[in-house]
């Protein structure tokens, strides 16, 4: 009883913050970001050893003081995308447009019109929450998002609202299969996050990533190669702190044609490239290579 009580409370304290975050111009939510930063990078130092080994133990070509100034970056990232997810809750589609606009839609345009769904792959790049909601908007698709659910119902429940409030549709990531076959008449897009750590290091394929050996998650390659679906990069430019640009990138278009592996070598690859160029701007705090190869 008592986790139940401290759940509805929880998703209560989570409406007040939301209504709070509502109300605030994003000038007001850029202010409360950099003293946000400021305490996660500082006071808390989150995860400030994680952060700092995955950049040591990468192969970027970065100075002390170059990682130094990335590590700040990197947290005032991280505290952008947090209050821009808040934020997400009350922006109507009008300020969507503006601030997530995809620059080529007319790839997807094509694609669709000869009826074939497709499968776009992002990392956790930018800003990659509005996602969800821009992807309704920029395209004539059938659009399924893949997400882990929440520990915490309540929220997880308003989450799933916010998300899909101009179309998107939510799928849980144990259910791929199943949404792949539920949907395979209707023309779909199918978005996927694929650079979180492999849960099974059996089935990932293990790529040589920013100078480390590095597993992948193999079912977007997995349902790619099953149903013969094009693949596509969205690669997400943060402009200017709260507008971004997503460019979308053809990996292939006949999966079927491909050695085993070369599709997610190709989408490491770009990943990597997108790094390179804004190392800020990934999620250096996530514990990408606490998974080894199999002996």
């Amino acid at each position: 009883m008592f986790q139940t009580i401290s759940k509805y409370l929880g998703a209560f304290l989570f409406l007040l913050l939301l209504a709070l975050i509502a109300i605030l111009p994003f000038p007001v939510l850029y202010a409360i970001s950099n003293f946000f930063s400021w305490l996660l990078g500082n006071v808390f130092k989150y995860r400030l050893k994680v952060i700092e080994e995955n950049l040591k133990k990468s192969d970027l070509p970065l100075s002390d003081k170059e990682r130094e100034h990335t590590v700040k970056a990197y947290y005032r990232n991280l505290s952008d995308i947090i209050l821009e997810g808040l934020k997400s809750f009350s922006m109507s589609q009008r300020t969507v447009i503006k601030r997530h606009r995809v620059v080529n839609p007319e790839l997807l345009n094509r694609f669709h019109a000869q009826g074939k769904s497709v499968i776009v792959v992002t990392g956790h790049i930018g800003n990659w929450e509005w996602g969800s909601l821009s992807a309704g908007i920029f395209t004539n698709y059938n659009v399924v998002a893949f997400y882990s659910p929440m520990r915490n119902k309540p929220i997880d429940k308003m989450m799933r609202w916010s998300r899909s409030r101009f179309g998107t549709i939510l799928s849980p990531t144990k259910g791929t299969t199943n949404t792949f076959a539920e949907n395979k008449d209707c023309p779909t897009l199918y978005v996927m996050a694929a650079d979180q750590s492999p849960s099974k290091v059996s089935s990932a394929h293990w790529i040589h990533f920013l100078g480390r050996t590095t597993g992948f998650l193999h079912g977007p390659e997995k349902h790619a190669r099953h149903n013969n679906y094009p693949v596509i990069f969205a690669e997400i430019d943060r402009i200017k702190r709260g507008h971004y640009e997503l460019e979308l990138k053809i990996l292939t278009e006949k999966p079927i044609e491909t050695a085993q592996g070369e599709i997610t070598r190709q989408y490491a690859k770009v990943l990597e490239d997108y790094i390179r160029r804004h190392p800020d701007n990934w999620l250096w705090s996530h514990r990408r290579w606490k998974r080894k190869p199999p002996q």
